[in-house]
């Protein structure tokens, strides 16, 4: 059984340390043997962070984990706001993630 696993990503593939703020992520199905699909999105989290109330931020978020089925989270940090919504959402968290964004996801799923 895979697990659906979303990163934040830089343009040079590795971790961006900005989880709330990141323009970019990766959405990744892993499997027992590894990544088995990896797919980034442009999000424009940096730009839409301050274009509203902090609360349509997390609803922006929110709807696109929904939306990718996404059930951890691999971050190098995060507010406590959004790790608390990430929790009641039943979305695991996995923070002080760094280098390749690709290592950090199996890194922080054991694999």
């Amino acid at each position: 059984m895979s697990t659906t696993v979303c990163v934040p990503v830089s343009g040079d593939g590795s971790v961006d340390p900005r989880w709330g703020r990141a323009d970019r992520v990766a959405v990744a199905e892993v499997g027992e043997a590894g990544i088995e699909k990896w797919q980034e999105h442009e999000v424009g989290w940096g730009r839409l962070h301050d274009a509203g109330p902090e609360g349509q931020h997390h609803a922006r978020i929110a709807t696109f984990l929904r939306e990718q089925h996404v059930r951890a989270v691999v971050a190098h940090h995060m507010g406590g706001g959004m790790e608390l919504m990430l929790a009641r959402m039943g979305i695991a968290v996995h923070l002080g993630a760094s280098g390749g964004a690709k290592e950090a996801v199996l890194r922080a799923l054991g694999r």
